[in-house]
């Protein structure tokens, strides 16, 4: 995929290079309690530096509202992106004015400065075109490396890019890359699996797959909805019973645009919502109305896995059960365990993403074991839904 340029573009040597990451990671008590994000970040910082370039990092961290929040200070990141490169790293208490012009200014080749959190400003979130000049200003070269915060038309992820020459970081460019394999041009057939709670909230992603792959694996509590809009007693289970109409014309919609839709045809039932709670399989047409369904069967998984060799290409979104839950976790760890088995083999190119997929593959060991997992949530799932991503846009128009 060559519609946008890398690092591997420009001469950087000397040159400001202002890098767009992600840095909004778990923090408590001041402490990082998840460096994922981070270390992320670091191949791109550390080769841009090794390069002799002047660094400078640019971030968000929470929602201060355009304010000052201390507790939102990127000043207690300084060490833990510190240790991720192996070199001291820079902080300026601003990330436009006075002291991040002092700062920047102090730079030396091969040095990195983290700017303060851009968000202290509103006009960060407004891109506001003073905002973007001034943090233009700061750089003769721009880096995108945070595809996570690329589906927002913000200053420092879309406007800073109309202003210098744009380059994608190595993460943003694996990001893309593997997106484009998967559902730009991908080897077919295609599967993709979404599950989740609600078919609601994933109404734009089911609408946009149906027309693009060959077999559609719905789990999750979006199953439920589905089996009950076909007449299918569901019990007490999670379902959205006023978007059956929807999740009907979503099965016509698929059948016309040859997607096999693949619901479950046996569910773990419980009486509670809890860990280790009495549980049995019955078949899809045999959840009680005291019960509630919180997991896939094994006769699903065999079923899907079966669909799935079948493929060359997947991408997945969202459990298919209940995952936070033992044992109600076991459909989605089979199902991510045959995936990784099939990708280790050559035989599949799986590409993952969202907070609950990822959470759900890293708990079924399995996170490090498909071809590519995007930690971006919201992006991804925009990009699944066949959105436009402002921050993606800009580094192609800029190409």
């Amino acid at each position: 995929m060559s519609e946008f340029k890398t690092i591997d573009s420009e001469r950087v040597s000397g040159k400001r290079v202002l890098v767009r990451v992600d840095l909004n990671v778990p923090m408590k008590n001041g402490k990082v309690t998840d460096a994922t994000r981070i270390e992320r970040a670091a191949p791109t910082l550390r080769e841009l530096a090794d390069k002799g370039a002047k660094v400078i990092v640019l971030s968000h961290f929470g929602r201060p509202d355009g304010k000052r929040v201390p507790e939102m200070s990127l000043a207690p990141l300084v060490e833990p992106l510190s240790k991720a490169l192996g070199k001291p790293v820079a902080f300026a208490e601003d990330c436009i004015g006075p002291q991040a012009e002092a700062a920047v200014a102090a730079l030396k080749p091969g040095d990195v400065l983290l700017l303060e959190n851009l968000r202290f400003h509103k006009e960060e979130e407004t891109n506001d075109k003073g905002f973007v000049e001034k943090l233009a200003a700061l750089g003769d070269v721009y880096v995108n490396d945070a595809f996570s915060a690329a589906h927002r038309a913000h200053a420092s992820t879309e406007g800073v890019a109309h202003r210098l020459p744009a380059l994608a970081g190595r993460l943003m460019q694996a990001e893309l890359e593997a997106l484009h394999k998967a559902l730009g041009h991908p080897k077919r057939p295609v599967c993709a699996v979404v599950g989740g709670a609600k078919v609601s909230t994933k109404l734009d992603l089911l609408g946009n797959l149906v027309g693009k792959v060959d077999r559609l694996i719905i789990g999750g509590g979006m199953a439920n909805t589905f089996l009950q809009a076909q007449g299918i007693k569901v019990g007490k289970s999670l379902s959205e019973k006023d978007l059956g109409k929807t999740a009907l014309e979503i099965l016509d919609k698929a059948k016309a645009a040859k997607c096999e839709v693949l619901l479950p045809v046996d569910l773990v039932i419980a009486g509670k919502f809890e860990a280790n709670a009495p549980h049995r399989v019955v078949e899809a047409t045999g959840c009680p109305d005291d019960q509630m369904i919180l997991d896939v069967g094994p006769k699903s998984v065999a079923l899907y896995e079966e669909h799935v060799r079948a493929c060359a290409t997947l991408v997945w979104n969202g459990p298919l059960g209940a995952f936070e839950i033992k044992p109600f976790d076991a459909g989605t760890v089979a199902l991510a365990r045959a995936v990784a088995d099939l990708t280790a083999a050559g035989k599949l190119l799986s590409v993952a993403g969202g907070g609950d997929t990822v959470a759900a593959l890293a708990a079924a060991g399995v996170e490090e074991k498909f071809s590519y997992v995007s930690a971006a949530g919201g992006a991804f799932l925009e990009w699944m839904e066949g959105k436009t991503l402002p921050g993606v846009a800009a580094l192609i128009r800029a190409a």
